[in-house]
């Protein structure tokens, strides 16, 4: 009865892979949702807004780069959302990897400017939320699992609903 034990180890194997890459779809998705939403009140962030955060004074080059971070958010929201139903191992491990790196960074920045600057409560949720969202990234990526590619590419019956 080895074989038994085997399919047994083998279906086993392959509802982690599929699980595994359910949520990733779900991170991606997830991502997605807060980037697009965020990216979209940056660019329409008024000028009142950018006033108050910046202690009364209005800051024309801050909300320029304010509006155009908000774009970049509104471009990784749309990348992470059409990814999803990418089924190519190689290319979803590698955005895994580059957002992991990309939120760590930003989290480091962001962490920075909270030391060196007067401190700022708003600082502080971006931390959290930078370093959680960069971590599920990573615990993907490097956690158990990670390195094998199959986790990234299994078919799945039914494509990702848009």
């Amino acid at each position: 009865l080895p074989t038994t034990s085997y399919n047994s180890n083998l279906l086993t194997t392959m509802t982690n892979h599929i699980n595994h890459r359910r949520y990733l779809d779900f991170l991606f998705l997830a991502d997605a949702s807060v980037s697009l939403v965020f990216g979209v009140l940056a660019i329409l962030t008024p000028h009142g807004i950018i006033r108050s955060l910046g202690g009364g004074e209005y800051n024309h080059s801050a909300h320029e780069v304010f509006r155009l971070y908000g774009c970049l958010r509104v471009a990784v929201g749309w990348i992470t959302f059409n990814v999803r139903s990418v089924d190519d191992g190689r290319f979803r491990k590698n955005i895994c990897e580059a957002l992991f790196f990309c939120y760590m960074l930003q989290a480091m920045a962001v962490l920075r400017a909270q030391f060196t600057d007067k401190a700022n409560p708003i600082n502080w949720i971006a931390i959290i939320l930078l370093t959680v969202i960069g971590g599920a990234y990573g615990r993907f990526r490097f956690g158990a699992g990670g390195d094998m590619i199959k986790v990234y590419e299994l078919p799945q019956n039914n494509k990702v609903m848009r």
